[in-house]
Formats: structure tokens, sequence, C-alpha cells
């Protein structure tokens, strides 16, 4: 008996090297997003850390760089990426709009997003927003955040105009006054707060979604093993991230070209130290879901609850037995 049990974990053994073998040899390439909102991906891009593991099996990696996870989520609604790292709430939107993403990672746990305004302005309410211009990347985490603000203080949309811009834009559009408010996003809601003494005028920290690593079902079905490589060369990253935090510093000022003490900013309200996708991220992310149908950006029909279902997939979680 002893035996016949050795010899099937052998060919077990066997038959799951030949699958993982068989997902590396269809594969040339792997294309992956970089954004200076994940702090644990930069690091894991200057670092080789991918590159060095599927070196072996003769794939290369491509970087492709997300402006905002409006962008990440459109390279992999468009498949140019096979990874992208959005907000969570950013990912369920694109979720009920028809993008068949599986979200399979936590890269952080942050406060990357604030309504900003300029260090002149007499705005200092959400209330005093209203007929006012704000700057907003819509199908954003900054844009989920302004619409839960809004109507948590009364307003609606059409209470004010939107100007839809990338973030970088937004930012600029705000110091240069060409709008009232922004919409922010770190590093660069810090970069305004720091150099230009902005002010954060509405936090909310628990109405910032998590920051996800997504991929598409097709490719979580043709390559879970692929997935899995991915996601532990993530944590080799965040291990190196948390122990070595100047490291993860370094790459985030070397990426963004900016100084060290906005970085600094961003990383005091970024926590990476909650890898595991879960039962937490299903309910922060239904409950911006839910706000954001009371608010009419999703329709009424949708059931929220159940697409943040399709959306999280933990069968890849950190941490979890298979």
């Amino acid at each position: 008996m002893g035996l016949f049990r050795s010899a099937m974990i052998g060919v077990a053994a066997a038959l799951s090297f030949g699958l993982a073998s068989a997902q590396a040899a269809d594969l040339s390439e792997i294309r992956i997003d970089w954004a200076t909102y994940n702090p644990v991906g930069l690091l894991l891009k200057k670092e080789g850390l991918l590159e060095k593991e599927f070196a072996k099996d003769n794939i290369s990696v491509r970087w492709v760089q997300s402006a905002g996870s409006n962008k990440a989520l459109e390279f992999l609604s468009a498949g140019s990426i096979d990874f992208g790292s959005t907000a969570g709430g950013a990912a369920l939107i694109s979720r009920v709009n028809g993008n068949p993403i599986k979200s399979v990672y936590v890269f952080s746990r942050p406060e990357w997003t604030a309504l900003v305004t300029r260090a002149d302005s007499p705005i200092a309410t959400v209330q005093d927003l209203k007929g006012k211009t704000i700057a907003v990347t819509r199908g954003t985490d900054p844009h989920i955040f302004l619409v839960r603000a809004l109507a948590d203080a009364g307003l609606k949309e059409t209470d004010v105009t939107l100007v839809l811009l990338q973030h970088a834009d937004g930012k600029l559009a705000l110091l240069r006054g060409d709008v009232d408010a922004w919409a922010g996003l770190d590093p660069l809601m810090a970069s305004a707060e720091v150099e230009e003494k902005a002010k954060l005028f509405y936090r909310k920290p628990e109405n910032n979604t998590w920051g996800v690593l997504n991929t598409t079902e097709t490719f979580a079905a043709e390559h879970p093993d692929i997935v899995k490589r991915v996601i532990a060369v993530y944590e080799k990253a965040r291990a190196q991230a948390i122990a070595d935090p100047a490291a993860l510093k370094a790459a985030l000022v070397e990426a963004t070209k900016l100084p060290d003490e906005v970085i600094a900013k961003q990383l005091e309200r970024t926590d990476i130290s909650q890898p595991t996708i879960g039962d937490l991220q299903r309910d922060t992310i239904s409950k911006a879901g839910i706000a954001l149908q009371s608010a009419g950006v999703l329709p009424a029909d949708v059931d929220i609850q159940k697409v943040t279902n399709e959306l999280i997939d933990d069968s890849f979680a950190v941490g979890k037995t298979q």
C-alpha cells in the first residue's frame, strides 16, 4: 500500500510538473503593467524578479505603464496586457461593464485618494463644491471616492462640473487654477501637498478601495500556474519592500522623479502588509459598488454582491491551501 501511494504521489507530481511546463511552453512573453500608485510593482520591475523567474522557461517580460486604473483596465480589456494593477472599486465597475477580469492579489491597502484644492482656496468642505469644477479621472478610485463624498454631502454629480482628465493633468489643472478642486491620487497628490501646499480638505481612508492585481478570465483559466508564479514573485518583492523600505522608496523616487519627501508622504499612507485577497476586499469593494449604485453611477438592476464575487478570485490567494 505504501509503495502504491508513493507511486501515485510520484505520478501526480509528474503530471503537475508536466502541466506547469506545458503552460509555460505556451507562452513566449508575459505582459504586465507598472504604475506609480503600485509601489511593490515598481520594486518588482526595478529588481528584475519576474525576468529571473521566467528566464528558465525562455519567457520574456514586457512592462507597460498604466497612468491610472482606467488605463490598466482598458489594456486588459483589449488583451494588450496579461496583468494589470488597479483599485478594487475600479475593477468592479469594469466587471459590471462586461470586462471579464479577475482580481487575484492585493498589492496595497492605501489611502491614495482625497479631495484636494489649492492652498488659497476658500473650499473647506464637500458642500462647498456645489457649482464648482472638479478634475477627475473617470472609472478610477478617485472618481468613486468623489461620487461617494458628494452623496454623503447630499450632492449629485449634476451639482458640480466634472472635468475629465488623467491624474497628472488633473493636478496641473488644479494648480493652474483651471478647476476648483481635484480628486487626487498619490504620488501626484502627495506632490501637490508637499511642494505646492495644496489642501486635502476631505479625507476618508475607509472609502479608498484596495490596490489589486488583475488578470483576465481567459489567462487565469489557460495559465493558472503562471498566475501562481507571478503572485509568488510579487510576494518576494513585497517581502523585500518590508525588509528594506529604503529600497522601496528608491524605486519610487527613480520611477516618479519626485523628491524623497513626496514619496515618504505617499508611503506613510500605504499599507503593504495584507496581500491575501478574499472577504476583506469583497466587503470594501461591494460597499463601494452599492454606494455607486445608490448614486446612479451603476445600474439599479446589477447584483453588486454577485459581480463582486465573480471579480474576486481567491483560488490564487497568498497562504491559501490548494
